[in-house]
């Protein structure tokens, strides 16, 4: 039987160079600011925006369109909030110096799911999982 020591007890940090962490975030910090931009102007395409709309009386297929519009735009808003919130966490995780290491199982995240997606904060497989 293997006696513990504290070289068997250590765990091996994972982490990226620095030269490699300052263009991701720099990349990350981009992205993020177009999505907050991309945001705003989906924000303002929302037909509800204006409340003085609310009191006039409308047609039917006017109306319609306004709530088809407003869905629309609510639902590209939602997706954009997800996304600009899976940006900050990775942005977030850059600067704890935990970028690259999956949230879930603590192993490194391939460099290729990183090199397409460098807001990624779960391996693929702890992705999967989570989508299930």
């Amino acid at each position: 039987m293997k006696k513990k020591t504290k070289e068997n007890s250590k765990k091996t940090t994972l982490f990226f160079p620095a030269s490699l962490l300052v263009p991701i975030g720099n990349f990350l910090s981009a992205r993020l600011h177009t999505l907050q931009k991309r945001k705003k102007a989906i924000e303002k395409e929302d037909p509800f925006k204006d409340t003085s709309r609310l009191t006039d009386n409308a047609s039917p297929d006017a109306d319609a369109a306004e709530q088809f519009g407003h869905a629309k735009t609510a639902a590209i808003k939602s997706e954009l909030d997800k996304k600009i919130k899976q940006v900050q966490r990775a942005m977030w995780r850059l600067k704890k110096g935990k970028y690259g290491i999956c949230e879930d199982c603590g192993q490194m995240i391939d460099t290729e799911r990183l090199s397409i997606y460098p807001e990624a904060t779960f391996c693929a497989k702890c992705q999967a999982k989570r989508e299930k």
